[in-house]
């Protein structure tokens, strides 16, 4: 008897994102991976390279000082290879060969993307990849503008290339220094451009192909002198609803908050207060760059964050998170209950229990993951709870923002933390299944029981 697809494809996936850590940890540790030429401590050097796979954003050392330009490239390829994933670098990498692309390989493509269907799947796969560099070139281009002014032509151009490709991957890592991007915290372009590669990355590669076909369906309609009409799923709406509104609740609630504190807002005039408030909530996505520092916001401001941080993106992007969509569900599950209803129901449509009861799983498997890692960060790391747990959902939700405790952290806390963002990237429940040995049997039904709860 075959596999469980789950069991296989959850399990490929796992042990795809761990192989690639160790290659990248390997090439970090040769000396010529750094600017001095040493051998670097081999938990540094697998921390970043976890950081890096796991696009998460953390970092022990100072990237632009520590490694070489052989090490930068190293991280690249590793942002890269960890925001499109294993799936789709093997299903290219099949295509160039020329191999035929197998039930297996489909099978693998449908579980990373989250598909109901097997057609169209390898389509779908050149789609994100063209997508993907086409996207990242204008980013890269748009980078240029200010960095090539910057840091002269062939640094500028390394940098646009390098932050065009950490932000659509939401990596958050950079080549600035040790303070991310608060040196350009007033900068129209770098904001803009950075924010728009976060959204655009995170959002997820279904809802940018839906946004594409309406254009072009819209075009072929308007050359036919006929009315055209958007016409959007179900899935769209909700995912682009969820993440406006938490765009806009972040930026609010920041504002509101942080508005006179010398720390964080205070200093800034209007436009820019805002412009940096908009910039924190869309970095919260789990994208890591930073205008302001995490250690100066208020705490009532980071347990804001906090919840930010571990809804994260949306399906099928390049973001961590429990999701928005998951999110969605257990708002509307919650709100079911209260109003007495039987159904559950998020915008006028009604959910599938199975869905519900996912989403419940993926955010219970993920709030014990988060439980546990700070427990053990707590038990072996003396630091402030809030700089902890913050620490701790950053990693597992691959956001990569920190109240200066990364570099701070003693070598138990380092693998803690490394832990935490292989967890995040592949997700609570894909390492579950991905290393259970039960075959999935026949259905079987208990006897009824009564509960109270509550």
């Amino acid at each position: 008897m075959k596999r469980n697809k789950i069991f296989t494809t959850t399990r490929m996936i796992a042990l795809g994102f761990f192989v690639a850590i160790v290659l990248g940890t390997v090439l970090l540790s040769l000396p010529i991976a750094t600017k001095s030429r040493t051998v670097t401590p081999f938990v540094d050097s697998l921390f970043t390279a976890t950081t890096s796979t796991c696009v998460t954003g953390l970092t022990t050392v100072v990237t632009v000082e520590h490694w070489s330009l052989f090490g930068q490239l190293v991280i690249l390829f590793l942002i890269q290879f960890g925001g499109l994933g294993i799936v789709t670098f093997s299903t290219v990498i099949l295509l160039i060969l020329g191999k035929r692309i197998s039930l297996k390989e489909r099978l693998l493509i449908q579980e990373a993307y989250n598909l109901d269907t097997l057609q169209g799947l390898v389509a779908i796969t050149i789609r994100v990849m063209k997508g993907t560099l086409v996207v990242e070139g204008i980013g890269a281009v748009l980078y240029s503008v200010r960095f090539i002014n910057d840091y002269g032509p062939v640094r500028g151009i390394w940098y646009s290339i390098f932050h065009s490709v950490s932000a659509f991957c939401n990596a958050g890592i950079d080549l600035l220094g040790s303070s991310s991007l608060e040196r350009y915290q007033t900068d129209v372009l770098i904001n803009a451009v950075t924010m728009l590669l976060i959204i655009l990355g995170g959002i997820g590669f279904p809802i940018w192909w839906e946004v594409v076909n309406n254009i072009r369906n819209v075009r072929k309609k308007w050359k036919r002198d006929e009315k055209a009409v958007l016409r959007f799923s179900y899935q769209f709406k909700v995912v682009v609803t969820i993440t406006l509104i938490l765009i806009a609740v972040g930026t609010v609630l920041t504002l509101i908050m942080e508005y006179d504190n010398p720390e964080t807002l205070k200093p800034l005039k209007g436009g820019q207060k805002l412009m940096a408030a908009l910039f924190q909530s869309v970095t919260l996505r789990t994208a890591g760059f930073a205008t302001i520092s995490q250690k100066g916001f208020r705490e009532a401001t980071c347990l804001v964050y906090l919840l930010l941080m571990i809804i994260g993106g949306s399906p099928s992007g390049t973001a961590g998170g429990i999701k928005t969509t998951t999110a969605a569900v257990i708002g509307a599950s919650v709100l079911s209950t209260v109003w007495g209803k039987e159904d559950v129901s998020l915008m006028k449509r009604k959910l599938p229990d199975r869905v519900a009861k996912k989403a419940l799983a993926v955010t219970g498997v993920s709030v014990m993951a988060i439980f546990v890692l700070a427990l053990l960060l707590t038990a072996v790391q003396k630091s402030n709870f809030l700089d902890t747990i913050y620490e701790v959902i950053s990693a597992t939700a691959t956001v990569g923002l920190s109240r200066d405790l990364t570099q701070g952290l003693n070598e138990a806390g380092k693998c803690i933390i490394i832990m935490g963002m292989y967890l995040g990237r592949i997700g609570p429940i894909t390492m579950a299944l991905a290393f259970n040995s039960k075959r999935s049997g026949a259905r079987t039904s208990n006897p009824t029981g009564r509960l109270m709860v509550g």
